[in-house]
């Protein structure tokens, strides 16, 4: 009878990482980031605590770590090309509504680098590319998407994260009304200089 050898240090880290982002995964999803525990999490992976901290530093990082987010953003293709910046805020608007996920995301990032990372990269991989596809001078999209990005993620913060009562208060369509357009702009518009 052949014995297996033991798994590899490295196999076993992998499988450890796998289990734990696994687990937080559920339990973010179930729990949602306020109430999700390390010890919880820990639990759900048949880990000791200190595994999860050791692999990932604290809550923040795993967060960062163990969600993915589609943003699931509009074909461009699919409107007219003066209707960006309706689209884009109007999506973001019912993105931000309807998953908290990306609330506290944005949390995690206004106060972790790893969260920040992690925004950043999704704002690169699914913002840019769209921003290419309308921008009149796509050497210029990845100014046009950060600038972009700085309404909806001023938004986002405003209305959901610090929740001043004024952001909170207005109505969607007003603010698709007064932000649609500066979004349009720096999207769409000649380069000022």
């Amino acid at each position: 009878m052949t014995q297996s050898k033991p798994p590899t240090p490295a196999r076993r880290s992998e499988a450890t990482r796998t289990a734990i982002l696994d687990a937080a995964r559920e339990r973010f999803a179930a729990d949602g980031y306020e109430r999700a525990t390390i010890r919880a999490i820990a639990k759900d992976a048949n880990i000791d605590p200190s595994m999860v901290m050791r692999y990932y530093g604290n809550k923040e990082g795993l967060f960062a770590a163990a969600v993915a987010v589609d943003l699931k953003l509009p074909d461009p293709a699919s409107f007219p090309r003066a209707e960006v910046g309706r689209a884009l805020v109007t999506h973001f608007l019912a993105m931000w509504e309807e998953n908290e996920v990306l609330t506290a995301l944005l949390r995690v990032g206004a106060t972790n680098q790893a969260g920040a990372e992690r925004m950043r990269g999704i704002f690169g991989d699914q913002l840019l590319p769209l921003a290419r596809q309308v921008c009149p001078d796509p050497e210029q999209a990845p100014a046009r998407a950060a600038l972009a990005s700085s309404q909806l993620l001023g938004l986002a913060l405003t209305r959901y994260v610090l929740r001043f009562p004024p952001a909170v208060a207005l109505a969607r369509e007003e603010v698709v009304a007064w932000l649609a357009p500066t979004v349009q702009r720096y999207l769409t518009a000649p380069h000022p200089a």
